[in-house]
C-alpha cells in the first residue's frame, strides 16, 4: 500500500471505527499510514532496486579488466549484483556447446550482461565464441561510440561518429566450404528483415540521441544483389524519418573521408563485416580500442563487451587498460536507467585521462591496472 491508499483507508467510517473488537486493527492501520506518509519522500525509486547482471570475465586480461569494472561499480555503490560465467576457449570441447546454455540462460533472464575479451582462433579451430554469443542471443545491433577523449593527443579534436553495425548475418555466418582442393566458397547471408531492422535502428538511435545524420556504408556498386538489399531497405527506412539527414557512402570513399575529415558523419549504419572494419577504424581516431566502448543490442538483452583483444603478453601483469570495459558497462547502466551512476563513472574516467597522472602503458602512462583503478574510484 502506497501512503495514499492508506489514508483513504483510515478515514474510511469502518477503519475509523472505536469499537473493542477493531481496536488494535485500527492502531496498526493508523500507525502504518502514518510511517508511510512520513517516509513517502524516501522511498526509493525502481531504479535503485538491485539488479543481476551476468559477467563473463573472459580470456587474458579479461579477469584483470572485469575486476576493475566490478571494484569501481562497488565504489560507485551501483546497484548491481554479479552473476559469474566463465566462458572460455579453454572450456570449448569438441563436439559439445561453444557456449554454455547455463550462461546463455542467464543473460536472456536477467537481460544484461558485461564480457571481457574471448580468445578467437585465426584460421583454424573452433567458431569465434564473440559470434556465436551474439547469435544465439539474438544481438542484432552494436553500437560503437568513438569520440575525442580530453588528455589523448590524437590528430583530430573533435571526432564523435558513431558506427551501428548488423551483428547477426553478412559474411560472419560462417558459412564456408572447400569445393575443389584450393577452392573455397564463403557466403555472405543479407535477409531484408535484419537489414531493415539494423537501420531502423540507426534512425531511431540517431533521434532518441539527437543526432542529425545517417550514412548508409555499403559497396552496392559491386555486390549488387546483397549490399543492394541492405541499400534499398536504408534507403525506404530513412523516408519514416524526415528529421534525420540521409546519406549514402561506399566504403573505401568513406574510409578514405574517415581518417581525413571525420566531421563528415554522424552516424554510420553497416553490415556486419564492413560494420566491424571500419568501427575499427574510428577507434584508431580516438586512441585505439582501448578506449572505445562498445554494446550489443537484442531485443529484449544488452551485452557489453571490450573489443580489444586478450594481449596474452601482459595477462596477469597488473599492467592492462580497463578503460574501454569500463566504458561500455557506463552504456549499460544508461540502458538499465541509471543514469546518475553512468555520470559519475564516466567523469571520473574522463577527469582521470585528463590528469594523465595515473595512466596505463598503452596511455602513455606507467601506472597499473590496479593504480589506474584507484584514481577512477577516488575521484567518485
Amino acid at each position: 500500500m502506497g501512503p495514499a491508499t492508506l489514508s483513504r483507508l483510515w478515514s474510511s467510517p469502518v477503519v475509523g471505527c472505536s469499537s473493542r473488537l477493531f481496536g488494535r486493527r485500527c492502531w496498526a492501520l493508523r500507525s502504518l499510514a502514518a510511517s508511510a506518509t512520513q517516509t513517502s519522500s524516501s522511498v526509493a525509486s525502481p531504479t535503485d532496486a538491485l539488479h543481476t547482471v551476468v559477467l563473463i570475465p573472459g580470456d587474458g586480461i579479461g579477469p584483470e579488466i572485469s575486476e576493475a569494472v566490478k571494484k569501481v561499480f562497488a565504489a560507485a555503490r551501483v546497484p548491481i549484483q554479479w552473476e559469474e560465467h566463465l566462458i572460455s576457449t579453454k572450456n570449448v570441447v569438441p563436439g559439445q556447446d561453444l557456449i554454455p546454455s547455463t550462461a546463455l540462460d542467464a543473460i536472456r533472464r536477467h537481460g544484461y550482461g558485461i564480457k571481457g575479451p574471448l580468445e578467437t582462433p585465426i584460421g583454424k579451430g573452433h567458431k569465434s565464441l564473440n559470434l556465436t554469443l551474439r547469435q544465439a542471443l539474438g544481438l542484432y545491433a552494436n553500437v560503437r561510440p568513438c569520440r575525442t577523449v580530453p588528455g589523448i593527443r590524437t590528430k583530430f579534436d573533435h571526432v564523435d561518429v558513431v558506427t551501428i553495425r548488423e551483428n547477426t548475418e553478412g559474411e560472419y555466418v560462417g558459412l564456408e566450404h572447400e569445393v575443389v582442393p584450393g577452392v573455397v566458397e564463403s557466403l555472405k547471408v543479407i535477409t531484408r528483415s535484419a537489414s531493415e531492422r539494423g537501420a531502423r535502428f540507426a534512425f531511431e538511435f540517431a533521434r532518441q540521441n539527437k543526432r542529425r545524420r545517417v550514412t548508409a556504408v555499403h559497396k552496392a556498386s559491386v555486390l549488387k544483389l546483397s549490399d543492394g538489399m541492405f541499400l534499398e531497405c536504408c534507403r525506404r527506412t530513412a523516408k519514416e524519418y524526415p528529421d534525420i539527414e540521409f546519406r549514402e557512402a561506399l566504403i573505401e570513399l568513406c574510409c578514405g573521408y574517415l581518417i581525413s575529415q571525420p566531421q563528415r558523419y554522424d552516424v554510420l549504419v553497416l553490415t556486419n563485416l564492413a560494420g566491424d572494419i571500419v568501427s575499427d577504424l574510428a577507434a584508431g581516431l580516438v586512441g585505439g580500442l582501448g578506449l572505445t566502448a562498445s554494446l550489443n543490442k537484442g531485443e529484449h538483452t544488452v551485452l557489453a563487451e571490450a573489443v580489444h583483444g586478450t594481449a596474452p603478453d601482459i595477462a596477469g601483469k597488473d599492467l592492462a587498460n580497463p578503460t574501454a570495459l569500463l566504458l561500455s558497462a557506463v552504456m549499460m547502466l544508461r540502458e538499465m536507467n541509471l543514469h546518475d551512476h553512468a555520470d559519475r563513472i564516466e567523469r571520473a574516467i574522463y577527469t582521470v585521462i585528463k590528469e594523465g597522472k595515473n595512466l596505463t602503458g598503452d596511455l602513455g602512462g606507467k601506472a597499473r591496472c590496479s593504480e589506474y583503478t584507484r584514481a577512477i574510484i577516488d575521484k567518485l
